[in-house]
């Protein structure tokens, strides 16, 4: 499934999407940066609450399919532009880590 359709089935809000053609695989939840850089895998979709300039670094070291954002957190305009830029898709959930997951698991 494509982070577009993932965004759409699942009911996320897009906050970000310059390349919404990515394949997603799987899942990852984690906040603590040093762990996801060592955990996350290729194509999967991060499910996290951090919000800074740092996660879109990680985003494209791991080579994630996207972030979601859970629990309905934002980014600022220039974490959004950088993500932008960078390719890294970005989407909002206003559900907890766990229901974002649950919800993924029905698609993915």
């Amino acid at each position: 499934m494509t982070v577009k359709e993932l965004c759409e089935k699942c009911g996320f809000t897009a906050v970000t999407l310059p390349e919404s053609d990515r394949e997603v695989r799987g899942c990852y939840i984690g906040d603590l940066l040093s762990w996801v850089m060592g955990r996350a895998e290729a194509d999967e979709a991060w499910i996290t609450i951090m919000s800074n300039i740092n996660i879109v670094a990680v985003a494209s070291l791991t080579d994630v399919a996207c972030i979601i954002l859970a629990e309905g957190v934002t980014l600022e305009d220039d974490v959004k532009n950088t993500a932008e830029t960078k390719g890294i898709n970005i989407l909002m959930s206003g559900k907890a880590a766990y229901e974002t997951a649950l919800t993924i698991s029905e698609f993915v």
